[in-house]
């Protein structure tokens, strides 16, 4: 199990960084250009994030340009938004596990078939053909064949202890929604990436000894986890960079406290699991539309829970960024001649 937990976590690292390499700086001066309108700072950030599949260094990214005064913090607001809907895309990605493998499609589509094959590709691309971007292209292909062929190993390595009571008593210590947030936070802190833990949490949620009870709480937590790296870039910024990153923390924290009540009040995980259906023409068309895996259930929900918080969050974009103002207020303020001897453009 850690052996495929390595290798997931090695994929993702791969893709990313051949990812970071083949945009050769293009996705800074794009986020840096395309930022007029609130909206196409969603769009943008949910693109970029889907592409390099980290949230995390889309924030850090716009941070890094804050700190340079090349963006408003104003700016940063719907790109950050739009990131967290981006990191999504790996989640979504890894439930292709559950797809029906029935039709030929959808066989080549699953993980177990399509990580090997990728991962050969990939390794050719990397080893044996040379110019051009061709070895940056087999390194982003060998990751994500590393990242399919890590989940299915996971998958596999956890099967057995869905039947070991230690195992199954873990897990319902995080019946207590909060304490769920708590761990979700800090087991995503600590692997610095939210599509990692969800990852973790969706292999593990093939044993069946994870509800989506208390699979949420977890999802929840990991929203708030992915903010640490944005945390440690923001370190030794100016006063701008520092509102930017606790601009992304506010969002996950607002959210993360909308879902979490609803979770408690509404009998939300009875609905999902199927135990409790709701009356009417409304509950016939819900029970169709949720997903009966559980892998599928967790993606669906990290996807739900960030396009919900970015509709509600989004006409609320600059007072988020006014709070984060009165939060971290300005130290003293500078005059003219002070602001003019200011190296506003360069870092140390």
């Amino acid at each position: 199990m850690f052996g495929a937990i390595a290798t997931f976590l090695f994929g993702m690292s791969t893709m990313t960084d051949g990812l970071e390499k083949l945009s050769s700086g293009r996705l800074e001066h794009i986020l840096e250009r395309l930022t007029s309108n609130v909206f196409k700072g969603v769009l943008l950030g949910a693109v970029v994030t889907g592409l390099i599949q980290s949230s995390a260094a889309t924030t850090v990214m716009c941070v890094g340009f804050v700190n340079a005064g090349i963006m408003k913090l104003e700016q940063t607001v719907g790109i950050i938004m739009g990131a967290n809907i981006g990191t999504t895309v790996t989640a979504q990605l890894l439930r292709l596990g559950d797809i029906d493998a029935d039709n030929i499609v959808m066989m080549f589509l699953q993980p177990s078939f399509l990580g090997p094959i990728l991962a050969v590709v990939g390794i050719i691309f990397y080893m044996f053909i040379k110019g051009g971007h061709k070895r940056i292209v087999g390194q982003i292909v060998l990751g994500l064949g590393l990242l399919f062929i890590g989940m299915n190993t996971m998958s596999s390595a956890v099967e057995p202890l869905k039947d070991l009571p230690e195992f199954q008593s873990v897990f319902t210590a995080f019946s207590n929604p909060l304490l769920g947030v708590a761990v979700g936070a800090a087991v995503t802190a600590l692997l610095q990436s939210s599509s990692a833990s969800m990852g973790i949490l969706q292999a593990i949620s093939t044993t069946g000894v994870v509800s989506f009870n208390i699979a949420m709480p977890l999802i929840m937590g990991q929203n708030i986890g992915t903010c640490i790296t944005a945390v440690l870039a923001a370190i030794g910024t100016n006063r701008n960079a520092k509102r930017a990153t606790l601009i992304h923390l506010m969002f996950n924290l607002i959210g993360t406290a909308i879902f979490t009540t609803l979770f408690v009040l509404f009998p939300i995980a009875a609905v999902v699991e199927g135990t409790l259906v709701l009356p009417g023409e409304v509950g016939r068309t819900l029970s169709h539309l949720i997903p009966t895996d559980p892998m599928a259930q967790i993606a669906m929900t990290h996807t739900v829970f960030n396009i919900t918080t970015t509709l509600v969050l989004l006409p609320l974009g600059n007072y988020l960024a006014k709070l984060a103002i009165r939060i971290l207020p300005d130290k003293n303020v500078e005059t003219e001649d002070q602001k003019s001897m200011t190296l506003t453009y360069l870092t140390p």
